[in-house]
């Protein structure tokens, strides 16, 4: 469906149940694609002796199956809380890390590692349970200062997710100084994206949360369309600006900390992929939210799937494939095609 045509209940399902066949697609693919060429038809193949292993099976449900799944999940959410900040704050560069998210995180995991911590809590390490921590009070902490600073409520979330995320980045680098030489690198490794996960409760807890979060969105996409357009005109259509605003920030930071706290930091999903599907498909959220879901999850997985092949039997971090792929992919979306979008030039 292009950008002009009138969203009807039909083309939106159509629309997303094309998108999830296309994503279906991808994760099967990906999923043959590795160090080691694996046959679908070999993992389920019938069973040999008990003893017996069989290589592929292993690899595809114990290797790739979960990076696939959690590079989806991550993926999703990303995107998804991309499309809401940019709505909440009104500009174009706002993504799930612009309030201080990424620091916030990065200070828990850092501050986990320091502390010598080894327990575990539902399968997760400190560094994830503290990163989960650490990003959702810092979302929480930014999100009261703006309140704070009067009402201009975009402006101050913006100048306290600056400072906040300076101030934060600051205390990182003190304690990395101080650290020891093994910390410091396995925290900056899970830092820049790591999509290895074999637990698959923690998986499907973490992809339940994040689905859940996607369908409160999308249950007030309306109120985020006429959010687009400014809080004074949203009120006149008669949005309760104040409670749209509080849980779509609330749902947004929550599936943004979940995904930190599986992934690590992985840049560029909530600010690309957003912009590419609503030139595509056009800005009303009740279709860009679930569209950028899918398309995220796409991203994702394809990101991973070159980082876990292009230096094999090395092993990429994600986020630098999506830095890579991202950065100079924006740049060229801002330059051609900002005009176009209405929204931006308000």
């Amino acid at each position: 469906m292009s950008a002009g045509e009138p969203l009807t209940a039909k083309k939106l399902a159509a629309t997303i149940v094309s998108a999830i066949v296309i994503m279906l697609i991808v994760m099967f693919a990906c999923s043959l694609v590795g160090p080691r060429v694996i046959s679908f038809k070999a993992v389920f193949s019938p069973a040999g002796p008990v003893e017996a292993i069989n290589p592929d099976y292993e690899i595809f449900v114990h290797v790739r199956l979960p990076r696939i799944i959690l590079a989806c999940l991550v993926g999703a959410a990303l995107a998804c809380s991309g499309v809401v900040f940019q709505a909440l704050l009104r500009n174009p560069l706002a993504d799930p890390y612009i309030l201080g998210i990424s620091s916030g995180a990065g200070l828990g995991a850092i501050v986990a590692v320091i502390s010598g911590l080894n327990w575990t809590l539902w399968g997760r390490s400190p560094i994830a349970v503290f990163a989960f921590v650490g990003a959702l009070g810092t979302v929480w902490l930014v999100w009261f200062i703006g309140r704070t600073t009067g009402r201009s409520n975009v402006t101050g979330l913006l100048l306290a997710g600056v400072v906040v995320n300076a101030f934060f980045s600051a205390v990182i680098m003190f304690l990395t100084s101080v650290a020891k030489s093994q910390d410091v690198h396995s925290t900056i490794f899970w830092l820049m994206g790591n999509m290895t996960e074999e637990d698959f409760f923690v998986l499907w807890v973490g992809a339940g949360s994040v689905l859940a979060g996607i369908v409160g969105l999308f249950y007030i996409s309306p109120q985020l369309n006429a959010l687009s357009f400014g809080a004074d005109d949203a009120r006149s259509m008669g949005v309760n600006t104040a409670r749209t605003q509080m849980i779509a920030f609330a749902i947004a930071a929550a599936i943004t900390a979940v995904a930190v706290s599986l992934s690590g930091l992985v840049g560029f999903v909530g600010l690309v992929v957003p912009h590419g599907v609503r030139l595509v498909f056009g800005p009303d959220h009740r279709q860009l939210l679930p569209v950028s879901a899918v398309a995220g999850a796409i991203f994702l997985v394809a990101a991973d799937t070159l980082a876990r092949t292009v230096v094999a039997p090395a092993q990429l971090p994600v986020g630098v494939v999506t830095a890579i792929v991202g950065g100079p992919f924006f740049l060229i979306l801002l330059v051609k095609y900002t005009r176009r979008v209405g929204w931006l030039g308000k």
